[in-house]
């Protein structure tokens, strides 16, 4: 929210790249959900051509506005593989948040030099000086050339593209070498095939070329070669240090991988460039389509979409609740929402989505073949750890132990609210690390160690409602650690529901199978007959509830007469509810999934179950 995509809309402008009467709000951010929610989901690049006033020369700058949410920082990684530079947009007003930190580190370990920019200089709260304070104490920068801006009122725009051509050192001139060129990012175009993006490292590119992708040795040849200005226009050639886009007619989704290397087929380099890690899940769920034909359609709209948001990972998974579908894993909640949404807008599915989970370590002594104990009563050795995303999936028994991931989570707020997020954290079971003033005391910056399953359901909804919308937050995982954690287990009229387990702390299990069992009975319609829950660890029950019948008046045509004809009535219908019970089922409708979630405030340490 410190006005990244609003200064790229004035770069734009300034540079003449968009016209004026094609010019909107937040131009580059071309994705409806991006408009809707205000904020950038998808890195979007585009080439400018600036000419300065200085020297009177015209240079070619390549921007990518990139995402500032922490479920989208694979995004920012891959940006900066791109870059030579970047701008570090900070609200005057606001101050550093806890994202920014984490995303200049990246910025400063791929080598990049960094422009600090305080935006927003003209909000009435605005205090420039305090924040470039703020900037030097918490990240190191040299803050004495920071450019002072607005981007919505058009300040300091031009010291910004002269920064950036006086600062930014230009790519080096690699046009002789053999190609290698860095993809970093895809779309699917049901017309052309895969439309790759690509950032030329080494040689020159142009189209009728035959390349290579290193990765899986596919030969295509380049129908066209070109740049975003900022629509695709077609170019003659594209040399080191330039960003373009190909097609070639590439049909298989998976050819085109994010992180693979381009090089000619009659002149190959002799090795790939680096390319990226891979993106680490945090959070798991099951997706499945309502109906079951839709499979296949799920199934080629992931593959579609993974080519377009390298972070998501899936396999396919069978629930015998759901049917086929897919086990899915995200950076975090809100990457699951839009992923959601991005499949049921853009590929028409109507999904059934089951509560989001995270990856659990298990280990059980005396093997996985269940021989639990030796002839003299001895446990056997323990088996290998192995990582579980299903909470359905967890072994009974005694000798299995559970490891939960735990977060490094940093927190940055105005010192008036330390006392809530402190609280806060430790009502999640976190365990503080550090706390440091900044800004002569009016800033603290918070380090807390917490379980990731607290971190990934509403904490921070919660962060945000306490510190009145200030506080910011960063997490990355640290690593695993035994805790005395249980499954919990949800039966709804007698049948076990595995998409409704969960793993939580066994010091809230009774609060969170009483709670859980509450909501469900609020959720789950009423049917002809009572419906039983039950929520149990093992094989003891620790909560029970039931849904009463809807009971039809079967006594309203009698308007009187001997009371043995009611009685009949009354006996033949409860005949038929036992038969109906014996053999019905109940629907048990999306927002039951979800029911976990709202049980997760003041630390359960559950985290939802899988399908």
């Amino acid at each position: 929210d410190h006005g990244k995509s609003t200064l790229a809309d004035r770069l734009l402008g300034a540079t003449g790249t968009v016209a004026d009467r094609d010019m909107q709000a937040q131009f580059l951010d071309g994705m409806d959900l991006e408009r809707e929610r205000g904020i950038t989901i998808k890195l979007n690049q585009a080439r400018m051509a600036y000419t300065s006033p200085s020297d009177g020369e015209t240079y070619a700058l390549n921007l990518i506005d990139t995402p500032g949410h922490v479920d989208f920082s694979y995004e920012v990684s891959r940006s900066l593989a791109a870059c030579e530079g970047a701008l570090l947009v900070v609200d005057a007003a606001q101050g550093v948040e806890a994202q920014t930190l984490a995303n200049v580190y990246l910025a400063t370990e791929a080598g990049l030099e960094i422009i600090p920019v305080l935006n927003k200089i003209d909000l009435p709260g605005a205090d420039p000086d305090k924040v470039a304070r703020e900037v030097q104490e918490l990240i190191g920068l040299d803050t004495s050339a920071a450019i002072r801006a607005s981007a919505k009122s058009g300040i300091g725009i031009e010291e910004i593209l002269e920064a950036i051509v006086a600062r930014v050192p230009p790519p080096p001139d690699n046009r002789d070498k053999p190609l290698r060129a860095l993809i970093f990012d895809s779309v699917y175009d049901p017309y052309r095939g895969v439309i790759v993006f690509f950032r030329v490292v080494d040689g020159s590119l142009a189209a009728g070329d035959t390349v290579v992708l290193m990765n899986t040795g596919k030969k295509y040849e380049v129908d066209e070669v070109g740049v975003l200005a900022p629509g695709r226009t077609p170019v003659g050639r594209l040399g080191a240090g330039e960003v373009g886009y190909l097609a070639a007619s590439i049909k298989a989704v998976a050819d085109a991988r994010v992180g693979d290397t381009l090089t000619m087929a009659n002149r190959p380099a002799s090795e790939a460039l680096p390319g990226y890690c891979e993106a680490t899940p945090m959070v798991f769920c099951g997706l499945f389509p309502t109906e079951a034909d839709q499979f296949p359609d799920l199934r080629e709209a992931l593959g579609k979409l993974q080519l377009n948001d390298a972070a998501l990972a899936y396999e396919p998974e069978v629930s015998p609740a759901m049917g086929s579908g897919f086990r899915c894993g995200f950076l975090g909640l809100l990457h699951m929402e839009v992923v959601q949404e991005r499949l049921e807008r853009e590929y028409g599915l109507d999904l059934i989505t089951t509560a989001p989970t995270v990856v659990y370590r298990v280990t059980e002594r005396g093997g996985s073949g269940g021989e639990g104990e030796r002839g003299g009563g001895e446990p056997g050795p323990p088996s290998p750890p192995r990582l579980i995303s299903n909470p359905a999936d967890v072994p009974d028994g005694r000798g299995v132990t559970l490891e939960e991931p735990y977060a490094r989570v940093d927190i940055i707020t105005p010192a008036a609210y330390v006392g809530a997020l402190m609280d806060l954290a430790q009502a999640r079971r976190g365990e503080g690390a550090d706390l440091r003033y900044l800004s002569g005391g009016s800033t603290a910056a918070l380090s807390y160690a917490i379980p990731l399953a607290e971190v990934v359901t509403d904490f921070f909804d919660e962060l945000k409602s306490r510190s009145k919308g200030y506080a910011s937050m960063e997490y990355a995982l640290s690593g695993y650690r035994p805790s005395d954690l249980v499954r919990l287990d949800v039966r709804v009229n007698g049948e076990a529901a595995p998409p409704l387990a969960c793993i939580v702390h066994r010091s809230s299990a009774y609060r969170v199978g009483r709670g859980l069992v509450s909501r469900l009975r609020a959720l789950i319609p009423r049917h002809q007959f009572r419906v039983a829950l039950q929520a149990s660890i093992g094989g003891r029950v620790i909560a029970a509830d039931s849904i009463p019948a809807v009971r039809k008046d079967v006594l309203a045509k009698c308007y009187g007469g001997d009371v043995s004809r009611k009685k009949k009535l009354l006996a033949k219908q409860a005949k038929g509810k036992k038969r109906m019970k014996a053999i019905g089922k109940v629907d048990v409708p999306q927002a039951a999934f979800f029911a976990v979630l709202s049980l997760s405030g003041g630390g359960s340490g559950g985290s939802g179950g899988g399908g």
